[in-house]
């Protein structure tokens, strides 16, 4: 069974873990409902059974999370369409597009948009579909999310589990480099939401620390990504992020100007329109 050469970078990167079948239920109070369970926030409490599979990088949530405290708006729109599902045919383009529906979807469940969240998942669910890794998709996901429509805190748990149990899943059944390129796409799609939320980023500059900020994430990814390069695709994709790097390289002592700030939202838009078509 293939595994990541890159477990070194893994381990220290670890900021959430993956839950298998094994993982128990907790029981919810009483309180919330007879005979119902809650599934806990599946981080440090597998880790030593995982620790080659460990999520190498924030999950879209934290940026989502804040641009949300930070009140910047949901903008309909900015979002991959759900209609693109069904028109990626590469493992590539399938793995990509999957992480770039998973941040629309951390996006929408944030803003806790109802509508848009179910139609990021079932897009996602279409994809894990057609990449014929099913097993990886919770069967109930679709039917909790909906029932946990009202429930924030419970929806971005199940959300977020969903993002572990894909990514273990695919790292331990020799997709570890599909892995990488959800994990990639849930990238670009995050800094592309940041730098595109508003017409006027650059005169608010909390949105601007929240974008150069991910140039550290940048960097975790593109070490994450490296011995992989032998593959043909991952060399592509580091080549792409290596031109983005390059951008926010120009930034002198974390002072951003306007036109690096520019620069950078061309940057990824780009990389991004070469992904989602």
């Amino acid at each position: 069974m293939k595994k990541l050469t890159n477990c070194r970078y893994i381990t220290f990167l670890l900021v959430a873990v993956f839950a298998l079948n094994f993982v128990a239920c907790k029981p919810v109070d009483k309180k919330k409902g007879e005979g119902q369970t809650e599934k806990p926030l599946l981080k440090k409490a597998i880790a030593k059974e995982v620790k080659d599979v460990v999520y190498p990088l924030p999950t879209t949530f934290e940026l989502t999370s804040m641009l949300n405290r930070i009140g910047a708006d949901y903008i309909l729109g900015i979002s991959n369409s759900t209609e693109n599902a069904d028109k990626y045919f590469t493992e590539k383009a399938r793995a990509l597009n999957l992480g770039i529906y998973s941040a629309d979807l951390s996006y929408a469940s944030t803003y806790h948009r109802k509508q848009e969240t179910m139609l990021f998942l079932k897009a996602s669910k279409k994809i894990i579909d057609n990449l014929e890794i099913t097993s990886a998709f919770n069967e109930t996901l679709v039917s909790d999310v909906e029932k946990n429509l009202d429930n924030k805190e419970e929806l971005i748990k199940l959300i977020t589990n969903s993002f572990y149990d894909t990514y273990a899943f695919l790292n331990k059944n020799g997709k570890a480099n599909l892995s990488l390129f959800v994990v990639s796409g849930s990238f670009i799609e995050g800094l592309y939401i940041a730098t595109h939320i508003s017409e006027n980023t650059f005169t608010n500059p909390e949105i601007v620390k929240v974008i150069f900020d991910q140039k550290a994430i940048l960097e975790k990814l593109l070490d994450v990504l490296a011995p992989e390069a032998k593959d043909a695709n991952i060399a592509s994709l580091i080549a792409d992020l290596t031109g983005l790097k390059a951008s926010y390289d120009k930034i002198v002592d974390g002072s951003m100007t306007e036109d690096q700030l520019n620069e950078i939202s061309a940057s990824v838009a780009k990389l991004r329109e070469g992904i989602v078509q």
